[in-house]
């Protein structure tokens, strides 16, 4: 089955959490502090494997969790960072953040790799919290919490010739002729509705992968019929060839199923406008497709003076060959490159800068008889921080003493005793201004 659109979960592994330990060694007096760090959570790698051409495998697996850290190990042992874990994608899917909408990557090239999700960086053991003043610090860090989001995956088909046309005009008759895929052919419309790709031997040591595109109608740019399921498939094209039912064998204008199709290639993106085209002008052995063809070549001639136009039939097989090392001389004349350029990563870059200062900014609410403080980097502190010991609730409340937090309070009516949450944490309000 072909898939070519998912939506998936992924998240970072987090980090390992720091110890608290100490030397007890015989012979080792004052040993100190011997916690080590915790190590570094796995990050959510994309791979792309030539080997895929769907999305398959995201249909029945859509959470992906890399693991934590190893938690430190007394001795001054630091523990082990968590592998990577490696997601395999097929050549030309694009990443997109479903929350905010941006393109995360475009996936073009075998071995092409993007970090999709961060692990978290490992909490810091008591050897790192040891000062002059306090020695043997009883204060260590949890890991910090992995990257996770939402990501969708859209593949856009990587081929260097897809064929377009309105349904039933023989692309999936013409890509069975010439390669070895076994598309479903049927005399009713839209017999195709994913793509198919084939591998076609040009026969003088030339081949090239050949995409049967699901039929086209006339509003298909807005999602009439099978609209943007299509569409996007062709951006990755190198050239179009576009098949035509010269017999019109259906009622229609071999000329207006050409403009039309023509027309919803530009409004969907204008680049496909300037896309290298050949026409291929099927049906030949049926009756009235001799003088459709030659209305069709001045119709067209006049619109575009350099079309070329190649008359040919699936069924007899007459006409197919010219149009096989036509296809492979247009293909040895432009780059290798996809004919359009990858999505841009972003509209604009961004640059990173480490600030020298954390932000200081709180605020404060009142709940009933409780006080809530509210600041982004006391909440990060908490995350970080193990409050099971003294040296930990000394941090704490230095650190809120010198942010300002106990000025405030004062300012707002905390007395002795007063409740103050900050994020799932209580505290007593306290006159010490060492600690709460």
């Amino acid at each position: 089955m072909f898939v070519d659109k998912a939506k998936i979960f992924v998240k970072g592994g987090d980090g390992g959490d720091g110890l608290v330990a100490f030397r007890r060694e015989k012979y080792v007096p004052e040993g100190g502090p011997a916690g080590g760090d915790g190590g570094k959570g796995g990050d959510v790698i994309f791979r792309v494997d030539e080997g895929l051409r769907t999305l398959m495998d995201f249909r029945y697996q859509r959470h992906f969790k890399a693991q934590r850290g190893e938690k430190g190990r007394n001795k001054s042992q630091h523990g082990a960072g968590a592998d990577d874990m490696i997601v395999r994608i097929p050549p030309g899917t694009v990443l997109i953040d479903d929350d905010s909408g941006e393109i995360i990557a475009d996936m073009t090239r075998h071995g092409q790799e993007v970090v999709v999700a961060r692990g978290g960086r490992g909490g810091r053991g008591n050897i790192r919290f040891a000062t002059p003043n306090n020695p043997a610090p009883e204060l260590a860090e949890n890991g910090e919490e992995g990257q996770e989001r939402y990501v969708v995956l859209e593949l856009k088909v990587m081929a260097d010739v897809g064929l377009v046309g309105f349904p039933s005009v023989g692309k999936s008759t013409l890509l069975s002729v010439v390669s070895a895929a076994k598309p479903k052919i049927g005399a009713y419309h839209f017999t195709t509705i994913t793509p198919n790709l084939g591998v076609v031997d040009v026969g003088d040591g030339r081949s090239f992968v050949m995409a049967d595109l699901p039929g086209l109608i006339e509003g298909a740019h807005e999602g009439v019929g099978l609209g943007h399921e299509f569409l996007r498939h062709i951006e990755r094209t190198r050239i179009i060839i576009h098949v035509v039912d010269m017999a019109g064998s259906e009622g229609r204008d071999p000329f207006e199923d050409w403009v039309k199709i023509n027309e919803e290639l530009q409004q969907y993106n204008t680049g496909l406008a300037d896309r290298p085209q050949i026409v291929a002008a099927n049906k030949m052995d049926m009756e009235e497709a001799e003088a459709n063809l030659a209305s069709f070549r001045e119709r067209a001639g006049s619109l575009r003076p350099d079309l070329e136009i190649l008359p040919i039939s699936s069924l007899t097989r007459k006409g197919v060959q010219e149009l096989l090392y036509r296809a492979a001389d247009l293909l040895d004349s432009i780059p290798q490159a996809p004919a359009v350029e990858e999505v841009a990563e972003s509209g604009e870059h961004k640059v990173y800068k480490l600030e020298a200062k954390d932000d200081d900014s709180f605020t404060i609410t009142r709940d009933n008889e409780a006080f809530v403080v509210n600041s982004p980097k006391i909440e990060r502190m908490l995350k970080r921080m193990q409050l099971n010991s003294h040296d930990a609730i000394l941090k704490l409340a230095r650190t809120l003493r010198h942010m300002g937090v106990d000025e405030e309070l004062r300012k707002r009516g905390a007395v002795e005793g007063t409740i103050v949450r900050i994020a799932d944490f209580e505290f007593e309000f306290v006159e010490n201004s060492s600690y709460y």
